[in-house]
């Protein structure tokens, strides 16, 4: 067909195929399909359609489905940031639906019946757990940074070791979160080696703070040096200068048993003399994407009083997940069972095993289906140096290659996403909960590659 000579919309949408769609979707959806069909056409983005009504139907059917939608995680990247980091415990889903499906006493006081504090939903809780004299929750840990640095050394030197001035998440850099607070950047030491004596000397009128930043995402080995926290704290309280500690993933369970022992935890910051720690309410907690600040109650009574501490307030739903969450730890070994990411973590290699003989059993001839001793890994910049021993189900496809097999599975309902490694597909079990083993296994017989 010549370009020139492509059907109009009104055509296209008096077209029989084409005109039923609005029974089944908005015509505004409908209309807006066959103008970027033909606009795609006449711009020479892709060749002809064969079948218009069959174009028009398919754009119809992207536009309706979520872009945000529910995948199945074979990867064994347990905190894996780019598929949502922790999945919820099932209480903090009750709790998000009681508190969603009608009003809340979110910032409501039902004994004096007048305006109450948001704040006052986790704070207490948090600060139990964390041992803490209070905490603060915002919407993620980033804006926690910000906004305590922001309280406490706006056009005041803020003092760092050049071996934590790393780079986060989404290419967002502590100097670049530093400057947006305000604060002014004052490095010591090198990127190997720091020592208390140049956070001693670094100390001025001028100071506001001092930071450390926990290097959860890399490691650093060999010749490489720096202070305690303890040791830092001992050096603020003398100079009467408030000490921040950024830990990261917000670790409040004892994994050490499991050999997960490289992560600070919240408690141990706290008793290491910090006076703010600052952590994640997505990673090693468990929870939904926060950000937390526990500490002294006058510093922390600061920073909730921030212009910050509003424009970075925590929603009812985040608030809801969060407290069903944190109430799970009153119980160690409740957190362990209930919490799915410390549940995870923890799993018998034993049961990883038996799940991955599962998945293997359900999968279809063709993809010659083994099981095989591989790793996972925690991901979320937590533990970067950590040993995951795990089964994996090795998948080796017929003559379409692993690349093209790991396509389809991300491409399916719903969709799959696996590794790939030595032209086979790796699936996971530690990632795999029970229930989806089924799910993967009819979503491997339905692309039928015999």
């Amino acid at each position: 067909m010549d370009r020139r000579a492509l059907p109009s919309v009104d055509r296209l949408l008096r077209d029989p195929s084409i005109a039923a769609l609005s029974k089944v979707a908005p015509r505004n959806v409908v209309v807006a399909a066959v103008r970027d069909a033909i606009a795609d056409a006449r711009g020479g983005r892709g060749p002809l359609p064969e079948d218009w009504s069959s174009e028009v139907a398919d754009r119809v059917s992207r536009r309706l489905t979520p872009s945000l939608q529910p995948v199945i995680n074979a990867t064994g990247v347990v905190l894996h940031t780019n598929l949502g980091r922790a999945p919820l415990a099932r209480a903090a889903l009750e709790a998000i639906a009681r508190v969603a499906q009608g009003y809340s006493t979110l910032e409501f006081d039902l004994d004096t019946g007048t305006r109450g504090s948001r704040a006052d939903h986790c704070g207490s809780l948090l600060a139990e757990l964390a041992g803490s004299e209070d905490a603060l929750v915002v919407n993620n840990a980033a804006s926690a940074l910000v906004l305590a640095l922001n309280e406490l050394g706006e056009g005041r030197e803020v003092i760092i070791s050049r071996g934590e001035l790393i780079e986060i998440g989404g290419s967002f850099r502590i100097p670049e979160i530093l400057e947006k607070s305000g604060a002014v950047l004052k490095e010591v030491g090198t990127t190997n080696r720091t020592h208390l004596q140049d956070y001693r000397k670094a100390i001025s009128a001028d100071t506001g703070a001092i930071l450390t930043v926990h290097r959860s995402n890399f490691e650093q080995r060999g010749f490489v040096t720096s202070p305690e926290p303890a040791e830092l704290s001992a050096l603020a309280r003398e100079r009467n200068i408030p000490f921040l500690h950024d830990i990261g993933s917000g670790l409040l369970a004892d994994l050490a048993p499991w050999g997960l022992d490289d992560e600070p935890r919240v408690q141990d910051a706290i008793r290491a003399g910090a006076d703010l720690v600052l952590f994640s309410g997505d990673k090693l907690l468990g929870g939904p994407q926060a950000g937390c600040i526990a500490g002294t109650r006058a510093l922390v009574r600061r920073c909730r009083a921030n212009a910050f501490a509003r424009a970075a307030r925590a929603d009812k739903l985040t608030l809801a997940s969060l407290e069903a969450t944190l109430s799970l730890y009153r119980e160690p070994e409740t957190a362990l069972r209930e919490i799915p990411i410390l549940a995870m973590l923890t799993a018998d290699p034993e049961v990883l095993e038996e799940r991955a003989s599962k998945l293997a059993a359900l999968c279809p001839p063709w993809a010659s289906a083994t099981v095989i001793a591989g790793e996972s890994a925690v991901g979320g910049g937590s533990f970067p140096g950590a040993s995951l021993p795990t089964h994996l189900v090795a998948l080796t496809p017929p003559a379409l290659g692993a690349d093209a097999l790991a396509l389809r599975l991300r491409l399916s309902r719903p969709p799959v996403v696996a590794r790939v490694a030595d032209d086979r597909v790796l699936l996971d079990p530690r990632t795999i909960g029970d229930e989806d083993l089924p799910v993967l296994g009819a979503v491997l017989a339905e692309l039928d590659l015999t």
